[in-house]
């Protein structure tokens, strides 16, 4: 990898691996809610990496990915409805609960919609335009929906062992405003990143 990587994409693979470790110790958590909620960083990391030689990333994606990392490791080790940073937050804007994992969901949009917009862009299955945003918009909703069938699967299999993994707090809307945060989330990221994107993609 470190032949064709930049030093932006050595730093966001570094700093991934390193709170991956610190933040892996002594999670508040049990093991299996860490390890799922880890599961996308220690799965993705590997095949990223075996994929770098013919398929290296933008710097831009780079960094995102590692920013993502960060909050599902964080969400990881204390647990998404008891996050510090979210009860700071719940306090100061008058909240019923944790905020956390709103963050979460919402870089569960920001970040994936990139992701395929990167890998189809490049493999010429779509290209930009409306029908591009379409496509991306409902592939994020996809994805999103599979996390909360997921969520809802390990609930049926593991019992009260997935509770801190399901993280719903009370609220009988929490998997709509899940996907709700996603789809918001990759919204904003076609909005506010395309061109940017679109500059480090001209590079391919």
């Amino acid at each position: 990898m470190a032949a064709k990587a930049s030093p932006l994409a050595i730093a966001s693979l570094a700093a991934t691996g390193l709170a991956l470790a610190l933040l892996g110790v002594a999670p508040k958590a049990d093991r299996f809610t860490w390890f799922m909620e880890n599961a996308p960083v220690i799965l993705g990391v590997p095949v990223i990496l075996a994929a770098w030689r013919r398929f290296p990333l933008t710097d831009l994606l780079c960094v995102l990915l590692a920013l993502h990392a960060l909050v599902l490791m964080v969400g990881g080790h204390w647990t998404y409805a008891e996050v510090p940073a979210g009860f700071w937050a719940q306090k100061v804007l008058h909240l019923d609960r944790n905020p956390y994992d709103r963050l979460g969901h919402l870089m569960q949009g920001f970040v994936p919609v990139l992701l395929f917009r990167e890998v189809l862009f490049r493999k010429g299955v779509l290209k930009p335009g409306g029908w591009s945003v379409f496509v991306l918009l409902l592939m994020v909703l996809g994805l999103s929906s599979a996390y909360e069938l997921l969520e809802w699967q390990t609930a049926v299999w593991t019992g009260s062992a997935a509770e801190a993994f399901l993280g719903t707090q009370g609220d009988v809307w929490d998997t709509q405003w899940d996907m709700a945060c996603a789809g918001i989330g990759a919204a904003a990221s076609l909005l506010l990143l395309s061109r940017t994107h679109d500059q480090q993609l001209a590079r391919f």
